[in-house]
């Protein structure tokens, strides 16, 4: 991919930005760290399906992406000829990526960075990097998509439906997310970041059938009529996004599909299989 001006986005790969979309935007992406007792890989979509596969007697760990590929990335960007970096990552509260980044680019001034913390996580982060990427497209400049980012992350949310919240638990990362009466009542919840980045509950539901129908309300509510970019996740299950997906488009009218698919492992690995997420951004 050609260089398009002097301003590169930076992501982390718990955005989980389509592969096809960073490849064509020349988004650089730093990998989080997916860690077992004896083997360590960067984070990927390919990874989860291994991650599902030795689920429940294996959890692995997740880490920041080590230092050397911070440097790694910089030495790319540098020899592109870039300038100026929009860095967009999840929240800083579910992970040190977003300060590991400031602390790195702060050490080269001769390139303007903006390091931003979406205080959310997987594609409600995400969004924000493709929205960055799709102004720059629009000869926006680097100055203007800075000035507007914390004001986009208001108008971004990504909601969650899970089978359990086991993983999220086990992984330490419940945050906010109240204790629900266990598996033999069938209460889930619908989860979300609230505004410092951090999970919490949306609404508890009783089983999958329901959990479909009010992840399906809390978007369509967020959307309303005005023109929106969705994204449609999904973690092990998706049988169940394809079910989703025509009736997500029949209710938000004005929406774009921008990106849909698997979640990457790091995110795999706190919620556990049987995931559905929708992502929002309000007039992109």
């Amino acid at each position: 991919m050609m260089k398009k001006g002097n301003t590169v986005v930076v992501v982390d790969s718990g955005c989980d930005i389509p592969q096809a979309f960073i490849e064509k935007h020349n988004i650089k992406v730093l990998r989080l760290r997916v860690s077992y007792e004896h083997e360590s890989y960067p984070d990927s979509v390919e990874l989860a399906k291994d991650v599902y596969r030795r689920f429940p007697a294996e959890i692995p760990r997740t880490s920041t992406p080590i230092v050397q590929d911070y440097y790694d990335v910089v030495e790319e960007i540098r020899d592109e000829g870039y300038e100026n970096v929009i860095g967009i990552f999840i929240s800083g509260k579910l992970s040190s990526t977003f300060q590991t980044a400031k602390m790195v680019f702060d050490e080269f001034p001769e390139l303007t960075s903006f390091i931003f913390d979406t205080k959310n996580i997987s594609i409600g982060a995400g969004l924000l990097g493709m929205w960055a990427a799709t102004q720059l497209e629009k000869q926006v400049s680097f100055e203007t998509i800075c000035e507007q980012l914390p004001e986009k992350a208001k108008q971004c949310k990504v909601f969650f439906y899970m089978d359990t919240l086991d993983y999220l638990r086990k992984g330490g990362r419940i945050g906010g997310v109240t204790a629900v009466a266990g598996s033999l009542l069938k209460i889930k919840p619908i989860i979300s970041c609230d505004e410092e980045g951090v999970y919490y509950t949306v609404e508890k539901i009783r089983g999958a059938k329901a959990g479909k129908e009010k992840i399906l309300a809390h978007a369509e509510k967020m959307c309303g009529d005005q023109p929106v970019w969705l994204a449609l996740m999904n973690g092990d299950a998706p049988q169940t996004a394809a079910e989703v997906k025509p009736v997500l488009k029949q209710r938000v009218k004005k929406g774009t599909m921008v990106a849909e698919g698997q979640i990457t492992a790091s995110l795999a690995i706190h919620t556990g299989p049987g995931l559905l997420g929708i992502g929002v951004l309000v007039d992109p």
